[in-house]
């Protein structure tokens, strides 16, 4: 399960005295955490993956804002969070992987023009999950669908 190999990888960073991962792995397991209590559920390995998608996306969505400031410093502790939270997410599909899947869920939904986009959306976040990012499907779908 991801939550052991969490544990057992925060454990291992710890001993090598790897910091930065030491403090990804703890940001992850304190989200993880937090939406157990919040919800009182127990998450599955598909919630994390969710979880560390929307943290991996945070970082990434962030890079702007940085580099607007000139903050190499911070540029490049920010990839290399990206890069530690990509080890537990699922292979990213590239963009012509995701054309594919969106044609195919475009013809099984019957879509047709852009008032379909939610629908496609909805089915597309559904199948891919974690393994594409909701802005790179949204850009495909809308050349797709006009």
């Amino acid at each position: 399960m991801l939550k052991e190999k969490l544990l057992n990888d925060l454990k291992n960073s710890m001993k090598e005295q790897n910091t930065l991962r030491k403090n990804v792995i703890q940001m992850v397991r304190a989200a993880i955490l937090q939406v157990e209590k919040d919800k009182q559920i127990e998450v599955t390995d598909e919630q994390i993956v969710e979880i560390i998608a929307k943290e991996s996306k945070k970082r990434k969505d962030s890079i702007p804002d940085y580099e607007k400031s000139g903050r190499e410093d911070l540029i490049n502790q920010i990839k290399d969070e990206i890069s530690i939270l990509q080890e537990y997410l699922p292979e990213q599909l590239s963009p012509e992987q995701i054309e594919e899947k969106l044609k195919q869920i475009i013809n099984e939904i019957g879509a047709s023009s852009m008032k379909d986009m939610g629908m496609v959306m909805k089915s597309a976040k559904e199948k891919l999950g974690a393994s594409a990012d909701g802005k790179t499907i949204n850009e495909i779908a809308k050349k797709l669908l006009s």
